[in-house]
């Protein structure tokens, strides 16, 4: 299949990328984190989730982080919620868009929700229900669909029955997600193969991680497959808590980088998205994962001295 004209970024990064961070970050620079990504010109920016502050302390003050950034028309600031709790408090912060987080393994799905695969989707059912009333968008996303660190490699036929389950309960979009970084090209492909039988692959996104360093050429099989929406996360920001020795989501720079070079639009400003990825880098006092972070600012500086 053809490339896709334009690819629209997910940015994750201040929800996902942030939320296993062990130094805390402060709000003024969540907001101005979120602000920056914006402005970049990326379209939607997680900013934040609305969950237990015993379990993910990093993301106790996102009501406050959408109270403080200056939400831009045409941006989508979405937040991940797990339950109806946290659907009233996403509410309450004025929320436009949420989103639920399944998995296709069992063992992942009780480490991580406390609950089987058919247990959590039972609890987003009446949470999907109420955010689609009230007006809200909501997005589903599957985790560990490559591979799960107590299960190994998962069946393809496994995920698109979550993922089917949660469109037809009205998630618009589904964003699978490979949350160990285990998967490659030909894994990527066969997964979106399966998955497209039952979902429009206009319905589908990919979130890859970058464990084994296939982040990058995962996206670049999907897009062959026109795959059109892609979560990323500014500087390859990200873990799993639940993964042990998962890495970074695929920097938002890197994909960029690599759908200039395919000639795919993204709407995106390079240089500002640079800035944001080093600006977060110093607040959380080390380098950019991202390899085009690391040259362009390279470049920069010398083009400075």
């Amino acid at each position: 299949m053809a490339y896709p004209e334009f690819l629209k970024i997910v940015e994750v990064g201040p929800r996902d990328g942030l939320q296993n961070e062990q130094r805390k970050v402060p709000l003024a620079d969540k907001i101005a984190l979120v602000d920056r990504l914006a402005a970049a010109g990326l379209p939607a920016v997680e900013a934040g989730a609305f969950v237990s502050p015993k379990w993910v302390p990093q993301m106790a003050d996102s009501a406050a982080v959408l109270a403080g950034i200056d939400r831009r028309p045409g941006v989508a600031y979405p937040v991940l919620v797990p339950n109806l709790k946290g659907l009233e408090a996403a509410l309450a912060a004025e929320v436009r868009e949420i989103a639920v987080f399944g998995a296709a393994s069992e063992s992942f799905s009780k480490k991580n929700l406390g609950r089987s695969i058919a247990e959590s989707l039972e609890m987003f059912a009446p949470v999907i229900e109420t955010a689609r009333d009230k007006g809200l968008a909501v997005r589903g996303y599957v985790s560990c669909v490559l591979g799960c660190p107590y299960e190994g490699e998962i069946d393809p036929g496994a995920v698109a029955e979550v993922a089917r389950w949660l469109r037809e309960r009205g998630c618009y979009e589904i964003s699978l997600g490979d949350t160990i970084g285990t998967g490659n090209p030909k894994s990527a492909r066969r997964l979106i193969e399966t998955v497209a039988r039952d979902i429009p692959i206009s319905e589908l996104a990919v979130h890859f991680h970058d464990t084994y360093g296939m982040a990058i050429a995962n996206i670049h099989a999907t897009l062959e497959m026109g795959i059109g929406v892609a979560d990323a996360a500014v500087a390859g920001l990200g873990g799993c808590p639940y993964a042990k020795g998962a890495t970074g989501n695929v920097a938002t720079e890197d994909v960029v980088y690599l759908c200039q070079g395919l000639g795919i639009e993204t709407g995106v400003d390079l240089d500002k998205l640079v800035a944001s990825g080093r600006f977060v880098s110093e607040v959380l006092g080390r380098a950019p994962a991202s390899r085009v972070n690391r040259a362009l600012s390279a470049k920069m500086a010398q083009g400075s001295c």
